[in-house]
This record gives C-alpha cells, sequence and structure tokens, in this order.
C-alpha cells in the first residue's frame, strides 16, 4: 500500500474508518468501545469525521467537548497504550507527511490529557464540567 499525505475529507473517512475497524475487533479496547456506543457507531465515527477534519484539515465541523463522554469510562493507563498504539499503527501504514505527524502528536496530547483527568475523577469526589 502506497502512503499518502492527509489532504482531503476522504482520507479523514480512511484514517477514522479503517482506525474504528481496528478497534471494534481489538480485545481490550473492542468491549468498552461497543458497550458505549452499541449500535451507534455511525453517529460516532461522524463526530470523528469532523473532529479531525476541524483538527488536520482546519475546516471547523466539529463543534462540542471531547472529554466529558469519557470522563466515566472504566479505564486506565493500558487502554490509552492500546488505543495510541493502533492509532499509530493505522496511521503509518496508510499516509505520511506533516498532517499525518500532526495526527499522531494530538493523539497523544489528547491521550495524556484524557489520562490524567479521568484518574483526577476516579480519584476524587467530582464532576467533570459539561
Amino acid at each position: 500500500m502506497q502512503k499518502k499525505e492527509i489532504q482531503l475529507m476522504e482520507d479523514i473517512h480512511e484514517l477514522v474508518d479503517t482506525f474504528y475497524a481496528q478497534i471494534r475487533s481489538d480485545e481490550l479496547l473492542g468491549p468498552i468501545f461497543s458497550g458505549v456506543i452499541g449500535y451507534k457507531w455511525p453517529v460516532h465515527l461522524e463526530k470523528m469525521y469532523n473532529f479531525w477534519q476541524t483538527i488536520l484539515l482546519e475546516e471547523h465541523t466539529y463543534y462540542g467537548s471531547p472529554f466529558p463522554p469519557h470522563a466515566k469510562l472504566p479505564i486506565s493507563k493500558e487502554h490509552f497504550e492500546r488505543w495510541l498504539q493502533l492509532f499509530n499503527e493505522n496511521l503509518d501504514a496508510r499516509f505520511e507527511g506533516e498532517k499525518a505527524n500532526e495526527a499522531k502528536w494530538r493523539a497523544e496530547k489528547m491521550a495524556d490529557m484524557f489520562q490524567l483527568k479521568i484518574a483526577y475523577y476516579q480519584n476524587h469526589d467530582a464532576k467533570p464540567l459539561v
């Protein structure tokens, strides 16, 4: 497979669709995602298209705060490490260039932030601001 730059919405769709196909079949992450998302995968994927379109293509289509839906999930460092591993493997197999590097950097920063915030909420009697 020849790698390409992330430039178009079709590239965002490929990135998101292939990544979440891996997530859904992953032994560690699949049950968590399926348990939360259930039959609403098309809605979730659309949100992810918009999120990455906003981040990588600078076309503002995502509105909202990505953290609150994750705040009460029963996940730990192991889950974030696996998520990042799959995300980076997926990117490295299909894409190259500045946008691919930015996607990896942003995914790592997002995973770090989510992990810290989730750990805080798991260890304190606090609720995330919406």
